[in-house]
C-alpha cells in the first residue's frame, strides 16, 4: 500500500471550481481525503507550500518521430518529456510513417505504451498516408481505440471534406480539422503583412486560414457533424468562429500554446528556424484575439502540438527549415508566467484550457480532484527555476527558441490512473 500526504498544497479543480489550500492524502492511485489540515495520517509527508495541485493535463494533439523518424523522438522519450510537462493523457496525430490509418497500425501503438504515465491515445488519419487523396475505411478504424479521425494535414478536397463529415456523423468519434487552403500558403513561411516584408520572407496571408474555415463552417452547419477546430491562428477566424458558435453550430476550437505567447515580432532578431511554424505566428492583433478568445469561450482548449526535429533538421536558413517545434516540457511554465502571475487569467481558467476543456473536446470524462477520485494529478511548482538545455529535456529534440534560457515553474511530480 503506497500512501502520500501533500501538505498545504494550492488545490485547484476547474470541474468543482474549487482553487484552495488542502492537505491531500493520496492512497493506492486514489484520493482518499481532503482537508484543510490531516493528523495522525501514517503516510509519506511531501511539504507542497508555494505548489500547486490540479488534475493532469490532457495534449489534444502532438506528433511522435516512432515509427519512421525516432532519431527525432521515440515513442519513450514522447512519453517521459510528456509527463515531465505535466500531461497524464498524450494524443498523438496520425502522421507517422507508416501512417495511423488501419486497425494494425492502431493495436501497434497500443502495445508501446511503456507506462501508466502519461496514458498514449492518437488520432485515426481521415485519408489514406494522411495525403488527402482517398478516404480511409472509417469504419473499420472506429471501431479501434482511437480518439477520433484527423490528418493534422489540411484537407484540400472539398468533396472529400463533405463525405467526411456525413460518413463520420454516425460514428460517434471527434473529427478534427486544421483549415488552411495551400494554394493561398504557397511557399509563405511566416504572417503576409509590413513585418513580413521587413523580414524579408515569404509570407502566408490569413485568408489562407479563414477561406478555408469559413467553407468548413457552412459544411458544418449544413450537414451537422460535431468538429474541432485545430490550430486557429487570425482574428478573423475568431469572428467566424464566434459567429457560428452563436448560431448553434457544433463546433469547438483550440490554438496552440506558442500563439498564445509570441507573435512575428519575435523573429526580428534571430530569424530563429524553431519560430518557423504552421501556421505562422500571428501579428499582434492576432495574438491578443487568441487571448481574448479564451476568456469569452470562442476558443476551448490549449493544444501543444509538439513538433520535434534533429539540431541538423532545424539549423538551416528559416525559410528552409521543417515548422515546427517542442512544448511539452514549456508549455505550462511558460504560460503560467505569462498569464497567471500578472492576473490575465486565473489559475483555475489555465487549468481549465489545458485540462478539463482538451478532455471534453476529445469527449472523454475529464479528471477531478475530489475525494473518492482516481488520482491522475500533476503536482507543480510556479517558481522553480531551471534552464532548459538538451541534457535537463526528456524530448529526443530540442528545436525550441527558449533554449539556453533559464524559465520559472517545473512540473514536479505527477499521477496517473
Amino acid at each position: 500500500m503506497t500512501r502520500e500526504l501533500l501538505r498545504q498544497v494550492r488545490l485547484l479543480d476547474p470541474l468543482s471550481n474549487t482553487d484552495r489550500q488542502a492537505d491531500v492524502l493520496i492512497e493506492d492511485g486514489m484520493i482518499r481525503a481532503i482537508e484543510s489540515y490531516l493528523d495522525g495520517v501514517d503516510a509519506a509527508v511531501l511539504d507542497c507550500t508555494d505548489m500547486v495541485l490540479g488534475p493532469g493535463l490532457v495534449d489534444l494533439y502532438s506528433h511522435s518521430g516512432e515509427p519512421g523518424f525516432e532519431e527525432r523522438e521515440t515513442l519513450e522519450s514522447l512519453q517521459a518529456a510528456a509527463a515531465a510537462g505535466g500531461f497524464t493523457r498524450l494524443t498523438l496525430l496520425p502522421g507517422t510513417h507508416p501512417a495511423i490509418d488501419q486497425p494494425a497500425s492502431v493495436a501497434w501503438l497500443r502495445s508501446r505504451q511503456i507506462s501508466a504515465m502519461p496514458q498514449l491515445n492518437c488520432w485515426g488519419a481521415l485519408t489514406i498516408g494522411t495525403k488527402g487523396e482517398q478516404m480511409v475505411e472509417l469504419g473499420e478504424l472506429a471501431a479501434t481505440e482511437i480518439v477520433g479521425f484527423a490528418d493534422g494535414q489540411p484537407l484540400q478536397n472539398s468533396a472529400l471534406l463533405r463525405r467526411s463529415l456525413e460518413y463520420g456523423q454516425a460514428l460517434g468519434k471527434p473529427l478534427a480539422f486544421w483549415c488552411s487552403d495551400r494554394s493561398l500558403s504557397g511557399n509563405g513561411v511566416v504572417r503576409e503583412g509590413s513585418e513580413a516584408l521587413r523580414l524579408g520572407l515569404p509570407g502566408v496571408p490569413a485568408m489562407a486560414e479563414t477561406a478555408s474555415l469559413a467553407a468548413l463552417l457552412e459544411y458544418v452547419a449544413e450537414i451537422g457533424t460535431p468538429v474541432h477546430l485545430m490550430r486557429v491562428s487570425t482574428s478573423r477566424s475568431i469572428e467566424l468562429i464566434r459567429a457560428a458558435k452563436s448560431c448553434g453550430v457544433p463546433i469547438t476550437a483550440s490554438t496552440t500554446w506558442i500563439h498564445l505567447l509570441l507573435d512575428i515580432t519575435a523573429i526580428q532578431t534571430a530569424y530563429d528556424p524553431s519560430l518557423h511554424l504552421e501556421p505562422p505566428l500571428g501579428n499582434l492583433v492576432d495574438r491578443k484575439a487568441l487571448i481574448e478568445a479564451f476568456q469569452t469561450g470562442v476558443l476551448d482548449a490549449i493544444s501543444i502540438d509538439h513538433s520535434p526535429y534533429t539540431y541538423e533538421e532545424k539549423t538551416v536558413a528559416f525559410a528552409e527549415s521543417p515548422p515546427g517545434a517542442i512544448g511539452l516540457e514549456l508549455a505550462l511554465p511558460l504560460l503560467w508566467q505569462t498569464f497567471v502571475e500578472p492576473g490575465i487569467w486565473s489559475a483555475l481558467d489555465l487549468w481549465r484550457f489545458l485540462s478539463t476543456q482538451p478532455a471534453q473536446c476529445l469527449q472523454q470524462k475529464a479528471a477531478t480532484v475530489a475525494v473518492g477520485a482516481a488520482a491522475e494529478l500533476t503536482l507543480f511548482a510556479p517558481h522553480q527555476t531551471w534552464r532548459v538545455e538538451p541534457q535537463t529535456l526528456k524530448s529526443r529534440s530540442s528545436n525550441t527558441s527558449w533554449l539556453g534560457q533559464e524559465i520559472q515553474g517545473q512540473v514536479v511530480k505527477t499521477w496517473a490512473v
